[in-house]
C-alpha cells in the first residue's frame, strides 16, 4: 500500500511493476538480468479522490491517462522498485500543493525615488564621458 496522505492511498494491485533489462553499460550482468524496473499507473482506474485525479491528468505527462515510471539507476531490482515508488509518491503529492495565489503590488515611493536616483548619478557619469570641444 503506497500512502499518499491521510486520505489518500493505492493498493499495491493497482500498481504495475515489471522488472526490465537496464540499458547502458553495466559490464557482465548487464544482459542477463533484469534489474530496471517499469511502473504502470493507471490514473481513471485508480482509487484516489478526484481531486488527485483531475490535477494528474491536467500535467499531460500520461497518454491515455497512464504514468509510466522507469527506474535504472540503482543495480538491484529492490532499491530500483522503491525509487518509482518513491517518484511516483512524490508525483502525486505534488498535485496536492496549492500555491499561493500572488498579489499584485505597486512599488513604494522611496524605491521610485532611489531608481530615480540611480539613474540621474548614472546620467551624470556618462555626461562626464563625453568628449569636451573647445570651439
Amino acid at each position: 500500500m503506497l500512502q499518499i496522505s491521510n486520505q489518500a492511498n493505492i493498493p499495491d494491485s493497482k500498481i504495475e511493476i515489471h522488472a526490465i533489462r537496464a540499458q547502458g553499460t553495466g559490464g557482465q550482468n548487464v544482459n542477463k538480468v533484469s534489474s530496471a524496473v517499469h511502473l504502470r499507473f493507471d490514473i481513471n482506474a485508480s482509487s484516489l479522490p478526484e481531486f488527485y485525479k483531475e490535477k494528474l491528468l491536467a500535467l499531460n505527462i500520461s497518454k491515455e491517462g497512464m504514468i509510466i515510471i522507469k527506474a535504472q539507476q540503482h543495480r538491484t531490482q529492490e532499491k530500483n522498485k522503491e525509487d518509482a515508488l518513491n517518484r511516483l509518491q512524490a508525483l502525486i503529492q505534488s498535485v496536492a500543493v496549492t500555491h499561493k495565489k500572488r498579489k499584485a503590488t505597486k512599488p513604494t515611493q522611496s524605491s521610485k525615488l532611489k531608481r530615480l536616483d540611480s539613474k540621474a548619478k548614472q546620467s551624470r557619469l556618462k555626461a562626464l564621458r563625453k568628449n569636451i570641444s573647445f570651439d
